[in-house]
């Protein structure tokens, strides 16, 4: 495992990979009573893989994530040759229209927010980032005056550029002054410094502790990091606004299951209604392939594909 680990820092791989590719190789290793994987091959992974899909019901992505995980065990690990690894199924991911809120829905799920939570939760609608891209969001890459928002190393390690609400900025000033207060009360207390990317703390050394480098919305707390053991402050958690998210819909009587991501659905739909071509909105979204950005052409607020139905024509 602690191969596994080190394959996968070598590689930049995120700490949210990392722990879900151990997590699978240690499931893996258990189910065969804990052999050696170098001793096994495609059928003990196949086994798995179907023991997931049968009797654990795990949906696709899930499954193709673990297969993911193996093809990295044997790949650069073990180094063991993959043309067997051919005969191994891919889950065939299902196809399934997003879920959108109407306005009116969005309207009465920010009135059931306030604070902090309120600024993520409306600023994910506003913008349409992932709810991780929202909460790592860094004092530099807020635009203010050219009212754009920078997202770094979005999905797939891209980065793009958004649209900066109107109705958030002064909101946003507001959170950078706290932020702020919090940064210059951390560096009196000896600390102050923030995670970087790659090797940028060791290019610039001074970085890690500079305000533009600093997260928008930082935890109220100071944590350790799990790699280098170095006490920081982390920004804030994507369960804490998912669980806010899922709280605030059940007050606002929203019967759709709704999660921050719902609200990148909702801004790309809502922007394809109020005419914008999907060009521009698969570009503020990030998608490599528009094919990707015309699944919220099935979902607009046109009833059956704008079709009328031969019963409203009857009497």
């Amino acid at each position: 495992m602690v191969q596994v680990r080190d394959a996968l820092r070598v590689r930049h791989y995120s700490l949210r990979t990392e722990r879900s590719y151990l997590h699978w190789v240690r499931r893996y290793i258990h189910f065969h009573g804990t052999r050696h994987p170098a001793t096994l091959g495609a059928p003990e992974v196949a086994a798995f893989l179907s023991h997931l899909a049968v009797d654990r019901s795990v949906s696709a992505s899930t499954q193709n994530q673990a297969k993911a995980a193996l093809l990295f065990l044997y790949r650069h690990v073990l180094a063991v040759e993959l043309s067997w690894l051919d005969e191994v199924i891919q889950a065939k991911p299902s196809r399934r229209l997003p879920v959108v809120l109407t306005t009116r829905e969005v309207v009465a799920l920010l009135g059931e927010l306030s604070g902090t939570t309120w600024l993520v939760v409306a600023l994910l609608y506003g913008t349409g980032m992932r709810v991780l891209e929202g909460l790592r969001l860094r004092v530099k890459d807020i635009e203010f005056e050219r009212r754009e928002i920078v997202v770094r190393e979005g999905k797939g390690g891209k980065d793009r550029v958004t649209v900066l609400p109107e109705n958030l900025m002064l909101l946003l000033r507001d959170q950078l002054i706290a932020a702020k207060r919090l940064h210059d009360r951390d560096l009196a207390e000896g600390f102050g410094e923030v995670w970087l990317p790659d090797a940028l703390a060791v290019k610039y050394p001074r970085a890690a502790r500079s305000w533009g480098w600093q997260y928008v919305f930082p935890s109220t707390v100071r944590s350790v990091d799990p790699r280098s053991g170095v006490q920081r402050r982390h920004h804030l958690q994507p369960d804490t606004i998912q669980k806010a998210v899922r709280g605030a819909a059940q007050r606002a009587g929203i019967a759709k299951p709704c999660t921050p991501h719902v609200l990148r659905h909702s801004f790309a739909t809502h922007l394809l209604q109020s005419g914008y071509d999907i060009r521009t909105v698969q570009e503020l979204l990030g998608h490599e392939d528009v094919s990707t950005t015309m699944i919220y052409t099935h979902v607009l607020n046109r009833g059956g594909r704008g079709i009328v139905s031969p019963l409203d024509r009857v009497g």
